[in-house]
């Protein structure tokens, strides 16, 4: 078990891993600036003093590639916080942030709307819509006797997702194979390329509004990892307490599609690293599934547009880094029973 004090001093190291982090993928594209340039130019920016570096560099971290990042950390934390906080609720280390059919109707909604239009806002708000539809779809499917099961939520989420793949799979095959197609498989691969700053001005809040409230949360969520009858002795209300996180996970994984499409595995394997590293205290495997998350993602996309001419997509990386790290965790977790 980790003492407060050890606890603290780890999650102080994550906090400058995660500060390294955000430095260092600011200097890294195809015009790198110096980690130090970068430090001066966010430093100058902080206590509203004038650029000691010239124009072009400021230019290109403030302008472009800081929007990148920001959105990048938000999307990565937001989506390991939620996969941490479905698998203390589901009670199943399997569970991810896409287990309720969310991202498969995000996604239809984004690869409907490039059929149609392929206008962003509009790729953004259907992509949104119908991530929250799914959701609601998955919760009414699940619904006996005026109660929400677990499991009924869990295969209800199986069942709608299954459906909106299908949707998609349909979309892309009436699509033109010339430009609309490859649009859409793009989009649902996953990428930052097209984040700006208006993006993270509506869409940023959500999220870390929904963060923010899971956050405070996190030791109710470890009443509930007890049973639903230990929590109702302790007067939680576990049917309301389970409805906030669902939703708060639910608005952060449809926003994350909003703005950079489909990335899978960090739900997932995300919070199993945190809890290696942390406990399995939710009070402060949340915290670290933040800080972890974020830095994970930042890293992940400035190696996409680094390792190649053209850009990879995030969702590719993600994968080929998630699985073989997720396969090590279960060898590790089968030695240790």
């Amino acid at each position: 078990m980790f003492s407060r004090t050890g606890s603290a001093r780890f999650t102080l190291i994550l906090i400058i891993i995660a500060a390294l982090s955000v430095i260092v993928t600011l200097g890294i594209g195809r015009y790198p600036v110096p980690p130090l340039d970068v430090v001066r130019v966010l430093g100058a920016r902080l206590i509203g003093q004038e650029s000691p570096v010239a124009g072009r560099v400021e230019s290109v971290i403030l302008v472009v590639r800081l929007p990148r990042v920001i959105a990048g950390f938000i999307v990565g934390a937001g989506l390991a916080v939620s996969g941490a906080a479905f698998q203390a609720i589901f009670k199943n280390p399997l569970v991810s942030s896409q287990i309720l059919g969310v991202a498969s109707g995000a996604g239809f909604g984004a690869a409907i709307a490039i059929l149609l239009a392929e206008s962003l806002i509009l790729i953004q708000v259907s992509s949104f819509v119908f991530g929250l539809l799914a959701v609601f779809l998955t919760y009414m499917l699940s619904r006996m006797r005026k109660r929400t099961s677990i499991l009924m939520l869990v295969l209800s989420g199986i069942v709608i997702s299954s459906l909106f793949s299908a949707l998609t799979s349909m979309t892309k095959y009436v699509a033109d194979p010339m430009n609309k197609m490859p649009a859409i498989t793009f989009w649902l691969l996953g990428s930052l390329n097209h984040v700006s700053a208006r993006q993270l001005y509506v869409l940023g809040p959500i999220m870390a509004a929904s963060m923010g409230l899971i956050f405070v949360l996190r030791w109710r969520i470890n009443v509930l990892t007890m049973g639903d009858e230990e929590a109702r002795s302790m007067g939680i209300d576990t049917e309301k307490l389970k409805a906030v996180i669902i939703v708060c996970a639910t608005l952060i994984t449809a926003a994350s599609v909003c703005i950079c499409g489909i990335i899978g595995w960090i739900g997932l394997v995300i919070p199993h690293i945190g809890r290696l590293l942390v406990g399995p205290d939710n009070r402060r495997l949340i915290p670290a599934a933040i800080l972890l998350g974020g830095a994970f993602l930042i890293l992940v996309d400035a190696t996409a547009r680094s390792v190649s001419s053209s850009e990879l997509p995030i969702g590719i990386l993600t994968s080929v880094i998630g699985a073989p790290i997720f396969a090590l965790l279960l060898r590790k977790s089968r030695r240790t029973e």
